[in-house]
């Protein structure tokens, strides 16, 4: 027992064994702040501050790579997005495949869409990419309209098609789909491969659940689009997976006409 401690210590608070333990215990590094963050025990063996490690040029690259970083490129990407986009005026987000060809009546349909939705008033917003979305954006282009393509980084190059008026470049999907939503009226859907489908069943879902304001999902291609529209129906309808009702956010239709139709009514 130290000479200056209670002589009732051991008696309220445990047998001289378990408190030279607990004595042991508190004998170790105090506990180490780095801003928000707190180490104790093990932890605490870092000797270098935030600030000299920031300053010091010799020190890896590594650190690039870390998540806390990912987390301030993310942000960064957010304020670029919403800066570029914030004054985009009504616009409409047109999606399709990267493969099609630029001889190909799809793309052909993809620039009428384009056109269409320019004379009505709306800026076209793709992925910027090409095929389907560059025949998007040369059609508004051609028509005057306001052509925007939101690029993502891919392991293999693609870039940002010719038409592209107003072009922003993402590294993750999840900041770039915020963009195509938030600053869209509706989605026009092209055959597409498995980014045109997750954006379709990301929208049909956020509809669905009420995350968003509704507004049209229309599906451009009726010999496409049919196979997938059945099987909703006669699987996911039938099985409980989903209502009858939801099959109303979805329009689909061979007519650019009346694609812009539906998207122009649902603004009234």
């Amino acid at each position: 027992m130290n000479s200056d401690q209670d002589p009732g210590s051991s008696e309220e608070h445990g047998s001289s064994e378990e408190h030279s333990s607990f004595e042991g215990h508190s004998s170790e590094k105090p506990a180490k702040h780095k801003g928000s963050v707190v180490l104790r025990r093990g932890r605490n063996t870092e000797t270098s501050t935030s600030d000299q490690r920031l300053l010091d040029e010799r020190g890896p690259g590594n650190w690039i790579h870390s998540d806390t970083w990912r987390v301030l490129r993310i942000q960064s990407e957010f304020v670029e997005g919403f800066g570029a986009l914030a004054e985009v005026p009504k616009a409409v987000t047109v999606f399709g495949s990267a493969r099609t060809p630029v001889d190909h009546p799809e793309y052909a349909r993809a620039r009428q869409l384009g056109a269409a939705l320019a004379k009505e008033g709306f800026a076209v917003i793709t992925g910027g990419g090409p095929g389907a979305m560059e025949g998007a954006n040369r059609g508004a282009s051609e028509a005057d309209g306001y052509s925007i393509g939101l690029g993502i980084e891919l392991p293999f190059e693609q870039g940002l098609n010719e038409w592209v008026d107003l072009g922003v470049n993402f590294r993750y999907f999840f900041v770039r789909k915020t963009m195509f939503v938030k600053y869209s009226q509706a989605f026009v859907c092209l055959p597409g491969g498995f980014g045109t489908l997750d954006e379709l069943f990301e929208a049909l879902t956020l509809v669905q659940t009420a995350k968003v304001t509704r507004f049209p999902i229309v599906l451009l291609g009726k010999d496409f689009w049919s196979g997938l529209l059945d099987w909703i129906k006669t699987t996911l309808v039938k099985e409980g997976k989903v209502s009858e009702k939801d099959l109303e956010l979805i329009h689909c239709t061979d007519s650019v006409d009346e694609a812009v139709r539906i998207v122009r009514e649902a603004q009234q």
